[in-house]
């Protein structure tokens, strides 16, 4: 007899662990299972070592308020970043009153700033800092070009800086860095204390056949079959295939394109320590938004490291352990089109992928010293981070690259899969009401359910920041 979940969830990184965790709390009887191919929970995308650690609030991502031609820059794309980044901190100081979080496990005070030089920019920056501190969401931002208060906010990128170049810079002290590892494991470490969550690793879905009373037959690695109402596909870059061999009609617009990571990392724990701040940068003109260059304050397994990129490789892989096969096995006769479309019309971006691929170790230097004028090469090592599978979808206007996440679901709802990379994890929380709503739209429109959604998030039906005093000083923020 073919074993019967409520819901499965394939892949245990931070999205399927969020969605698990909202299900439990909508409906402690509902029976999970969660399916993940390596040998424990998030050791791909959500690794510590793998994902960027910032939570990402747009308060110094600079690509998240493009400039327009009128000398304005824009603010929606920001505000519904920090917005989706406010609602995760509402979820987890939810938990953390109830004491089901370990805080400091996972989320570490660190301020975000954003800092250019050279005139142009420093204009931009000084626009930007005028209308974002004008909204609420963004009214603890502090602006300053004087090179002594500069150093106070980050010393080691001031030091050694020749005092005649124009710079300035932006700071919002309740930054954060987040460990998503750590967090998807304490959701996955509660959810399978309380029985409501069967987790296996090392168990690969081979196949998704939907059955005629609705139900989809999954086949696992080994040729077991499990049955489920409802299949979340939240497995980073492996969702993409599986959810073509769904053969859901909403799959077929869509195909992949893999970027990988790659990060100089100190060394040098006593230069580390002289470091506490995000500190982004802007691309340079005709770069992608995926170039932003950061320096940033980490915490990795508890331990406080120094990391400066991101710089761009290239695998035909969809994970960082996953085939070379990827790539070619994912095209298929209506998303090749899309997919041609997509590499004509992306110049720079084919551009910058070879000009990152060319990089010298010198050369990597000497962006590191854009940013730390003093950087020595010994002290720095090159390490390979995530891999990224980023959106290509077929729309009226053809083939269109897309740079964030975007949920793919079912017209009935009973599948769901998730799709992209930045913001990512840091609105896991969002985007996981987004397949609530989606997916379980009669059951989340119920009294029950809304009440309890309530309980989770005190400003549920209301503006999210009237929560953002609380969240503050429930997580030590």
């Amino acid at each position: 007899m073919t074993d019967r979940y409520d819901a499965v969830l394939v892949g245990a990184g931070i999205m399927g662990a969020t969605l698990a965790a909202l299900l439990h709390e909508l409906d402690p009887a509902m029976r999970l299972l969660m399916l993940e191919r390596l040998d424990g929970p998030a050791l791909e995308s959500s690794a510590a070592a793998n994902n960027a650690g910032t939570g990402h609030a747009a308060n110094c991502e600079l690509n998240y308020t493009p400039l327009q031609a009128g000398g304005s820059v824009a603010t929606a794309k920001a505000l519904a970043i920090n917005g989706a980044f406010e609602r995760s901190l509402e979820f987890w100081a939810t938990l953390r009153e109830r004491g089901d979080l370990d805080t400091p496990a996972f989320l570490n005070s660190v301020p975000h700033i954003s800092f250019v030089w050279g005139q142009g920019d420093v204009a931009f920056l000084r626009q930007r800092h005028q209308q974002l501190s004008a909204l609420p969401a963004f009214a603890g931002m502090e602006w300053s070009s004087d090179p002594a208060e500069l150093a106070e906010w980050m010393p080691l990128v001031m030091q050694g800086r020749g005092a005649s170049e124009p710079v300035a810079a932006t700071r919002i002290s309740r930054g954060t860095d987040v460990d998503f590892g750590s967090l998807t494991r304490l959701y996955l470490q509660d959810l399978q204390r309380s029985g409501a969550l069967e987790l296996r690793t090392g168990c690969e879905v081979n196949d998704l056949t939907r059955k005629s009373n609705g139900d989809w037959s999954v086949q696992l690695s080994g040729g077991e079959r499990v049955q489920t109402p409802f299949v979340f596909l939240g497995a980073g870059g492996g969702a993409l295939p599986l959810l073509q061999r769904s053969g859901i009609p909403e799959a077929k617009a869509f195909a992949g394109f893999p970027v990988s990571g790659q990060w100089l990392v100190c060394g040098d724990a006593e230069l580390a320590s002289q470091h506490l701040a995000k500190v982004y940068g802007k691309a340079k003109v005709g770069a992608p938004p995926m170039s932003v260059p950061h320096l940033d304050t980490r915490f990795i397994n508890g331990e406080r490291s120094l990391l400066f990129g991101p710089f761009a490789g290239f695998s035909t892989k969809f994970l960082k352990q996953g085939s070379l096969l990827d790539l070619p096995r994912s095209v298929r006769p209506g998303n090749l089109l899309p997919m041609l479309q997509v590499g004509a019309g992306n110049f720079s971006l084919v551009q910058y992928l070879i000009n990152q691929l060319r990089q010298s170790p010198e050369e990597r230097l000497e962006a590191l010293q854009q940013f730390l004028p003093q950087a020595k090469a010994s002290d720095w090592s090159l390490s390979v981070a995530g891999q990224r599978v980023q959106i290509i979808k077929n729309g009226a206007k053809g083939g269109q690259l897309q740079l964030g996440t975007e949920v793919v679901a079912a017209a009935d709802g009973s599948l769901a899969a998730l799709l992209g990379a930045s913001p990512g994890a840091s609105t896991a929380v969002t985007i996981m009401l987004e397949v609530l709503e989606r997916c379980f739209a009669s059951r989340l429109a119920t009294p029950a359910w809304q009440e309890q959604l309530k309980a989770l998030f005190p400003s549920w039906g209301g503006d999210v920041l009237s929560s953002r005093s609380r969240n503050t000083a429930v997580l030590g923020l």
